[in-house]
């Protein structure tokens, strides 16, 4: 054996070992925080507040988009009226209290439609959701089905499919949920569900010259590690963290980024703002609920620097309209004017 050769599978074994020492230490806060359902405590808001969990987002010239993907260009220009959001991205708790309220079965829970599908195989027509699942090994990194796979019989009760539960993960987001259901949940608190310009405008802190950064964030749930295969969990959470675990923005805004996406009002267009926040509420409940996608904004635990620069708030990509996963959540806004 030559000296390059012998250095190379030294190499490569330091690399090995690195790689098994990150997955045990994930592995472990993986298994601690499973089994502790830890709970992030939040400042509470007065008793007679009018908006109860919700904070003000003033009016503002929003600036939306980013220069980091081609899909959030270009920057464009959008006058926002103030109005109230979710301090929060909706937990378990909230989504329980609804289903409860109204009987509602969530899309993930029903068979879909094989008249509305594109080539369906039969996997995909069960009711289920696409779970998040870290492959052992990786064999490139083009093909995603490595990590995801949709699990039958998962939905927002069972995130990880048959024998999971939300047991003790009241505080934490709801997922398994679609555009649909975000909107069912919105309709019953009288609410709606925000804009791609309220949201950004909002993520941003209001500010209206944002600041631009690839910076991966330190307060907020993102993946630490090599992607999909090590997480280190510096931030405290490998999973899907409990809301309000980090510094909230200038606003008083939770998980902004980070976490969990967040589904918007917005069909997905390829360029931010390629309909109008007029026309999406005009549409809101119609056509433009039943578009094939949705722009989802915030990035979530997935995000890492070596795989997905997307924990930004001028980060925007399409979910599904159809399609629930574990890492898409939701919070809803009211417009109404500050008491």
């Amino acid at each position: 054996m030559n000296q390059r050769a012998g250095w190379m599978i030294f190499a490569a074994s330091v690399l090995a070992m690195t790689a098994l020492v990150g997955w045990l230490a994930a592995e472990r806060m993986a298994q601690r925080a499973g089994a502790e359902s830890p709970t992030c405590v939040l400042p509470s808001l007065p008793a007679q507040h009018p908006y109860q969990g919700m904070v003000w987002v003033p009016a503002g010239l929003a600036e939306i988009g980013d220069r980091v993907y081609a899909e959030e260009m270009p920057l464009r220009r959008v006058q926002v009226e103030g109005f109230w959001m979710d301090r929060t991205e909706v937990t378990n708790t909230e989504f329980a209290v609804f289903v409860a309220a109204t009987g509602y079965i969530t899309v993930a829970e029903r068979q879909l439609d094989a008249t509305r599908q594109a080539s369906p195989s039969p996997e995909m027509l069960q009711a289920g959701v696409a779970v998040f699942k870290a492959p052992a090994e990786l064999q490139g990194g083009a093909d995603l089905t490595q990590w995801w796979k949709f699990v039958p019989g998962a939905n927002w009760r069972h995130p990880g499919g048959s024998g999971t539960s939300i047991d003790g993960r009241g505080s934490h987001p709801v997922v398994g949920v679609t555009i649909e259901d975000a909107w069912a949940y919105a309709r019953w608190k009288g609410r709606v569900l925000p804009t791609e310009a309220q949201w950004e405008w909002a993520a941003r802190g209001a500010r209206p010259e944002p600041v631009q950064s690839r910076d991966q964030p330190k307060q907020a749930n993102t993946w630490q590690g090599f992607f999909p295969v090590v997480n280190t969990a510096s931030d405290g959470f490998v999973g899907v963290a409990p809301v309000g675990c980090y510094e909230p923005n200038a606003l008083g805004l939770y998980d902004m980024v980070g976490n969990v996406w967040e589904l918007t009002a917005d069909p997905w267009s390829d360029h931010p703002g390629g309909l109008s926040a007029s026309s999406v509420q005009t549409a809101r409940g119609a056509s433009a609920t039943h578009a094939a996608q949705h722009v989802i904004k915030g990035g979530s635990f997935l995000c890492a620097p070596t795989y997905c620069m997307r924990y930004r708030p001028g980060a925007r990509q399409p979910q599904e309209t159809d399609l629930a996963t574990t890492h898409v959540g939701f919070r809803t806004i009211l417009n109404a004017p500050k008491p």
